[in-house]
């Protein structure tokens, strides 16, 4: 992640519409997965400083993250007692086994991504849920995506197969920000055109703010639910494929 955005990165979680609207939509979905008594075990993935840690305890009895860049995680937010620093991989090795665990826009940064997932489907608890958030398409690269070291964007079938390459199975998956497509495209033009540095991201004025917050939560409670509408991003839900998992 570019440095400049990386510490901006809290107050853009915190305040920005884009991660307001997101937090809504996981919120929605997880409502609906999580099992009466909640999960066990959670660890979420990619964790940051911990602000995504929070509201995952009102589903989980014991919540962990974990994340690689030592450089963005705070030793005075509230969260660090529960944060791993550490890479996704074989050094990584937790207590127990995980029952749910999540990666938010997290995947797109990770160069191997079926390395990634297959630890996952290792610490999968049987009957183990992992919950992706991810960019989708490729034809939708900004310089967003260069100003947040990503390697690719995602579809539905890439995303299922890779999940299929590291031993997991997508057992539901959807788009959102449908109507950012055209935006999205409309600024890839204009970057085609006109050369010249990206710019990290800023919060709007209040009353946009508040506005698109909205209108992208109503969005979610009608278009989404068509799940046939391309989108700007992808939520995907996913178990290993020898524990068969049903929601």
């Amino acid at each position: 992640m570019d440095p400049e955005y990386s510490q901006q990165y809290a107050e853009l979680y915190r305040s920005h519409w884009w991660w307001r609207a997101r937090e809504v939509f996981i919120l929605r979905n997880l409502d609906a997965l999580v099992p009466t008594g909640g999960w066990n075990r959670i660890l979420d993935v990619g964790c940051g400083d911990g602000l995504t840690l929070g509201i995952l305890t009102r589903f989980g009895r014991e919540v962990e993250g974990l994340e690689a860049d030592p450089a963005i995680v705070s030793q005075a937010t509230a969260q660090r007692f529960r944060i791993h620093i550490g890479m996704l991989d074989q050094e990584f090795a937790p207590e127990g086994r995980f029952d749910l665990i999540t990666m938010f826009d997290v995947l797109e940064h990770i160069q191997d991504p079926v390395a990634a997932l297959q630890r996952c489907r290792e610490i999968l608890a049987p009957g183990g849920s992992l919950l992706i958030t991810v960019p989708a398409f490729r034809s939708l690269w900004t310089h967003h995506d260069d100003v947040n070291h990503h390697f690719t964007r995602y579809t539905r079938r890439s995303l299922t197969e890779v999940l299929q390459r590291a031993g997991l199975s997508s057992t539901m998956s959807r788009y959102f920000f449908h109507w950012l497509v055209l935006p999205k495209l409309a600024i890839r033009a204009h970057e085609r055109l006109f050369k010249g540095r990206p710019s990290v991201t800023r919060i709007p004025s209040p009353a946009v703010n508040r506005g698109l917050t909205e209108f992208c939560t109503l969005e979610q409670k009608t278009v989404t639910r068509l799940r046939i509408i391309p989108g700007t991003s992808l939520l995907t839900l996913a178990s290993s494929i020898d524990q068969g998992f049903r929601s």
